[in-house]
């Protein structure tokens, strides 16, 4: 027995050691890891820009975190800021010799206005006289519209390439929610406000039909303008290739119709490059990232500043109310508040430019939002770049600007407030068996606020319908007034034009939604301008977190959520706009100023 307990013992304290000693080397390897931020590759002699496309397009470059790729709790992303930074480095830098575009099969990109202003910028790095080459095994439309500028379009010989215009496909959720026993009480203002459609129809209505195919056409015209003068093809043969679905093609046909110039297997692609860049067979090519370049590149140090601030996601009233989204990926009231109070106390900062990427959320913290920027526009100029989406809270936001640039692709407008509330009763009493009683002492205690279960578990009743009806047409009037005001125009102008209907940045130059068509370079520009500057730095803001930072303020929910949008793909964001929606009980917080995430182009 005593063997038996000093075997014991001993298994117990060698575990313990072990343990000890693991937990030191992580320790120190995350120090190491936190250390070794921000080091970087020299920028050699002959060097190539390789930009890989794989994963997600997103506003801003995320540091990554080391310790959650290790554990394969990464979700793959590229920062639109980083690649437009590295091109326009590429282009002035003499080391640099050209720019390798390297189409991964992952690449799911991002929304059409983020791909132009990303494709602008290789067209821009061409004139400067250095060349871009292409490698795919398997181009999306999003990759071969990147890569359409390129000098050279490689594809792999047993590889495919897409090109087969947009389609959106919205989802509908009445029939199943009848089947659970739940109705959604649905309460708007505006004829073209089509969020609500999921929850309420079987199919889209004419007038969100009407929107959507006018600003499909309306993108996918630019994309056969742009492709076709790059790969001197006509819009009528583009057209035509994407009614045969080329995807499906065997390779030659790619090269016989004009979409690629050479066929070859990746070590034959490697000596194309090689010959590009003086090479002997087999010699090593001086590969850069987009990261290392920007990272070598000499930043100006004025003193006078213009800052960007990046304002992308859904806009929120706190964290919590979208945690699938989490606080990277929305506009928050209040640190976003705190930001621009810093930003206009700043005596360094002479102009601010915000860049909205945004489809909207809660109309209350749009207003909030909307207030601050006032205040910061009083004392310095502020100029909005619309990304992707600039639209309903994201336009709210951003009408009372002293400028408003839009890319021609950039979705907007959407000017129109909708707010929903589910009906539980059939599901709880009929389905589920509970049933609940009620004491009150006025007409209205069981309505709203805090009493979350007696809401879901009957309908609003008539007196209740009105007034969240008037409620809601008080927030449109107030929507269109903040429009009205900040546009110079009347409010009957704004309503005609908004009615919740969503138009493409081209359209909206022509409505006086927005002052001028260009991308966030042109932005800063115009910053510059109205606040008089013939020098200056530009900063960004919100600081991006350190790997410290996001290792102790990491999410529990977040294997949750990586493994989520790896399982749901193009649904992940429908999925987590309806479970926010859904979670939001107060009167305030089910009252939206957003665009539907149904808009997914295929």
């Amino acid at each position: 027995m005593k063997e038996f307990i000093k075997y014991v013992f001993a298994t117990v304290v060698g575990i313990g050691l072990f343990m000890l000693v693991a937990g030191v080397i992580c320790f120190v390897s995350l120090i190491g890891m936190a250390a070794s931020e921000g080091q970087t590759a020299p920028v050699k002699k002959n060097s190539v820009l390789r930009i890989n496309l794989s994963g997600a397009l997103e506003e801003r470059a995320d540091e990554q975190n080391p310790l959650a790729m290790f554990m394969g709790d990464q979700f793959s992303s590229l920062g639109l800021d980083q690649l437009l930074d590295a091109v326009e480095e590429a282009a002035e830098n003499d080391k640099v010799e050209g720019i390798y575009i390297e189409v991964g099969t992952g690449f799911s990109g991002g929304t059409p206005a983020m791909l132009q202003e990303l494709r602008q910028a290789l067209v821009k790095f061409r004139e400067s006289g250095k060349w871009i080459v292409t490698y795919g095994d398997i181009y999306s439309q999003g990759a071969y519209y990147l890569a359409s500028v390129a000098d050279q379009v490689v594809v792999n010989p047993s590889g495919m390439v897409d090109w087969h215009g947009f389609a959106s496909v919205p989802m509908f959720y009445t029939d199943l929610m009848k089947k659970m026993g739940i109705k959604m009480q649905v309460f708007k203002v505006g004829t073209f406000k089509s969020a609500v459609e999921p929850y309420i129809n079987t199919e889209m209505s004419e007038p969100n039909r009407q929107q959507v195919t006018a600003f499909l056409s309306g993108i996918w015209d630019q994309y056969k303008d742009e492709v076709a003068a790059s790969r001197s093809l006509s819009v009528a043969q583009l057209d035509a290739l994407a009614d045969t679905f080329v995807l499906m093609r065997p390779t030659e046909y790619l090269v016989e119709a004009g979409l690629v110039d050479t066929l070859a297997y990746i070590d034959g692609f490697k000596d194309l490059l090689r010959t590009r860049l003086g090479l002997k067979e087999k010699q090593n090519i001086n590969f850069v990232s987009p990261a290392d370049l920007v990272a070598a590149a000499k930043k100006k140090d004025e003193k006078d500043r213009v800052a960007v601030y990046y304002a992308f996601g859904e806009i929120v009233d706190q964290v919590s109310s979208n945690p699938l989204s989490g606080s990277d990926a929305s506009i928050v009231t209040m640190p976003t508040i705190r930001e621009l109070q810093k930003l206009r106390k700043d005596d360094k900062v002479k102009a601010v430019v915000i860049r909205v990427n945004s489809p909207g959320g809660s109309a209350f913290a749009s207003e909030q939002i909307w207030h601050e920027i006032q205040l910061l526009k009083a004392e310095k100029p502020v100029v909005i770049s619309m990304g992707g989406l600039a639209a309903s809270g994201g336009y709210y936001i951003s009408c009372g600007a002293n400028k408003i640039v839009a890319e021609p692709t950039t979705l907007t407008g959407s000017i129109g407030i909708f707010g929903m509330f589910p009906d539980g009763s059939e599901l709880i009493e009929d389905k589920l068996g509970l049933h609940f009683d009620l004491v009150k002492t006025n007409k209205y205690a069981d309505f709203g606020g805090a009493a979350v279960m007696s809401l879901a578990a009957r309908p609003l009743n008539a007196d209740e319908s009105v007034l969240m009806q008037a409620y809601i047409e008080r927030g449109y009037d107030l929507f269109i007034s903040r429009v009205a005001a900040g546009r110079d125009i009347s409010k009957d102008s704004v309503n005609a034009i908004g009615q919740g209907r969503v138009w493409t940045g081209e359209q909206a130059i022509q409505l006086g939604l927005v002052d001028q068509l260009g991308n966030l370079n042109d932005a800063i520009d115009e910053a510059a301008k109205l606040a008089e500057l013939e020098k200056y730095s530009v900063d960004t803001y919100p600081a991006p977190a350190n790997f410290l930072e996001q290792f102790l303020n990491q999410k529990q929910e977040s294997y949750f959520d990586t493994h989520l949008r790896a399982a749901l793909g193009d649904f992940y964001p429908m999925f987590s706009t309806m479970q926010w929606m859904m979670q939001n009980r107060r009167i305030d917080q089910c009252v939206y100023a957003r665009l539907p995430y149904c808009l997914l182009m295929q």
